[in-house]
């Protein structure tokens, strides 16, 4: 896929054929391609890529949301942190409702470096406004380095917590990548045939 055909919300070209599956024996290549179909997508269900940093999350959360483009879905990309303070400066200038509902028609929507930053309760609710027009109905794919019982530290309220992680995995796909950084190993690799 060239840039003049990717869509415009996804931060760079990254593609299923150039994802390394035996750098991550964790990621089950089989389950990524039957991913790849888009039948989730097609269900309204909802994909969690959940690992440390490095481990190949937002090249699956990117080149998942290309292959549904390329078959026709409406797929928009964003950082989490983004999202939310556009929904907290639609809230502001009383146009949350069309936001939401902007957000709420995309067929996927991906969402990455969810858990990085904590959220206050505001801007937890607003997120939460997202996913409740999308559930059941469009699908969501988020990225996070954070296993969802550390989601406390991101959404601080529990109930909040437990709600937006119900919205995330029912009926859901739930990709583990593992703790092992692609990039870390590189880095190593270089060093060492340098010395």
């Amino acid at each position: 896929m060239n840039a003049a055909s990717r869509p415009p919300s996804f931060p760079g070209d990254k593609s299923l054929r150039a994802f390394d599956f035996h750098v991550n024996p964790n990621i089950d290549p089989a389950t990524i391609h039957t991913l790849a179909t888009c039948e989730w997508v097609k269900k309204g269900q909802p994909l969690c890529l959940i690992g440390d940093s490095g481990t190949g999350k937002s090249h699956l959360l990117i080149a998942l949301g290309t292959e549904a483009a390329m078959k026709g879905y409406r797929v928009r990309s964003t950082l989490a942190t983004k999202l939310v303070n556009e929904l907290v400066e639609a809230a502001d200038d009383k146009v949350l409702a069309k936001t939401v509902a902007r957000y709420g028609r995309v067929d996927l929507l991906c969402i990455d470096e969810l858990g990085y930053m904590e959220l206050d309760r505001h801007g937890a609710e607003l997120l939460f406004q997202v996913l409740t027009e999308r559930e059941e109905k469009n699908s969501v794919a988020i990225a996070s380095n954070e296993s969802f019982s550390g989601w406390t530290r991101t959404f601080t309220d529990p109930r909040l917590c437990a709600a937006i992680v119900d919205r995330l995995t029912f009926a859901g796909n739930i990709i583990e990548t593992g703790t092992d950084s692609y990039r870390l190993a590189q880095t190593r690799a270089r060093a060492e045939q340098a010395s």
